[in-house]
C-alpha cells in the first residue's frame, strides 16, 4: 500500500505549537468529528499523539456530527439538543465531509444563542465565550464537519494538547472494517490504537498484529465502588451523553489569558476528565485473540 505523505494533511491548530509533528512510535486515535465531543471522546482523543478526523465515512444523522446535547449547569442532567441544521447534497450516502450547513448564518446565532441560554449564568462564561469564538468563526466555511472538527480542536487546544491532527480523506488505505483502521494507524507509525469501548464489539485485531500495532481499550475509570460517577452523575449516562461545554463552566477556566496563544485549562480540568475515563492498558488486545477479518466500515463510537 503507498503511504500518503502527512505533510499533505492541513495544519490543525492543535498542531500549530513549537513541537513540531509527534515522533513515529505514539498512539493514535480515529474518531468521526462530534460537534463539542462527549468527555470521553475528548479524553480518548487527548490521550492520543495523532487523532485522525474519519471524514470520508457515511454521515449519520443520529449520531454526533452535527448535534450535541447540553447540560444545565446546575443540574446536569437536564439536557437539549443542540443541532446545526445540515444539507446532504447527495441524500443517506452523503459523506461526512460533503455534509453542509444549511443557513451558516442562522445556524450560527441559534447555536451562539443556545450556548450562551444555557451556560451564561455560569461565572466563566466569559472565558469560554472567548474561548469557542473560533467555533462561530468556522459557520462561514460551509461544511458541517469543519464546526465539528474546530469544536474539538478548540477543546484540546485548551487543554494544552500537543498532538497531530490528519483525515482519513488523504491517508491510503484498504477497504474493510478493521483493516481500514490498522492502515489509517500505521500511517502515523503508531505503536497502539485506542479503541472506544463502542468499537472493541467488532475490531478484529489481526490487521493491527500484523501491523505490529496494539489495540488498547479506552473508557471508563472504575473507582473503588465499582460504579463510575462525576459528581453526583452516573459515568454511565455521561458517556452516552455529557458533552465537554459543561465541563468548562463547573471548572473556571484562567481568568488571565497568556500573551499569545489561546488559553489553557487548569490542572481541575484535566482531573475531571481523568475521572471521567482512562486509557486501560491494562486490557490490551494480545495477539492470541486474532481472528478473521471481515465487514465494512463502520464509524467508532
Amino acid at each position: 500500500m503507498q503511504r500518503t505523505n502527512l505533510s499533505f494533511a492541513p495544519a490543525s491548530p492543535a498542531a500549530s505549537s513549537p513541537r513540531e509533528q509527534p515522533a513515529p512510535g505514539g498512539l493514535c486515535a480515529i474518531h468521526q468529528p462530534n460537534l463539542f465531543p462527549r468527555l470521553t471522546t475528548l479524553a480518548k482523543l487527548f490521550a492520543a499523539d495523532y487523532w485522525i478526523v474519519l471524514d470520508d465515512v457515511q454521515f449519520t444523522r443520529r449520531d454526533y456530527q452535527h448535534r450535541a446535547r447540553l447540560a444545565a449547569i446546575d443540574k446536569p442532567d437536564r439536557q437539549q439538543w443542540l443541532s446545526i441544521p445540515t444539507h446532504l447534497p447527495s441524500g443517506r450516502s452523503t459523506l461526512i465531509r460533503d455534509a453542509l450547513i444549511d443557513d451558516a448564518e442562522l445556524a450560527r446565532q441559534r447555536t451562539a444563542g443556545m450556548l450562551r441560554q444555557n451556560f451564561g449564568a455560569s461565572p466563566h462564561w466569559s472565558s469560554l465565550a472567548q474561548a469557542l469564538e473560533p467555533v462561530l468563526d468556522s459557520f462561514a466555511t460551509g461544511p458541517t464537519a469543519a464546526i465539528a472538527e474546530t469544536s474539538t480542536r478548540v477543546l484540546l487546544d485548551l487543554l494544552g494538547w500537543r498532538g497531530r491532527i490528519l483525515r482519513s480523506s488523504l491517508l491510503s488505505a484498504r477497504p474493510g472494517r478493521s483493516l481500514r483502521l490498522a492502515d489509517l494507524a500505521a500511517a502515523t507509525g503508531a505503536r497502539a490504537y485506542l479503541c472506544g469501548t463502542g468499537g472493541m464489539s467488532y475490531l478484529d485485531p489481526v490487521p493491527f498484529v500484523a501491523r505490529n500495532i496494539t489495540v488498547a481499550a479506552s473508557g471508563p475509570r472504575l473507582p473503588a465502588s465499582g460504579r463510575p460517577h462525576v459528581g453526583s452523575v452516573p459515568c454511565g449516562h455521561w458517556r452516552r451523553s455529557a458533552q465537554t461545554p459543561w465541563l468548562l463552566v463547573s471548572v473556571p477556566l484562567p481568568t488571565t489569558m497568556p500573551h499569545s496563544g489561546p488559553p489553557r485549562l487548569n490542572c481541575d480540568h484535566r482531573q475531571r476528565l481523568s475521572e471521567v475515563t482512562a486509557v486501560r492498558s491494562d486490557e490490551w488486545l494480545p495477539p492470541a485473540t486474532a481472528t478473521a477479518e471481515g465487514g465494512s466500515l463502520a464509524p467508532e463510537r
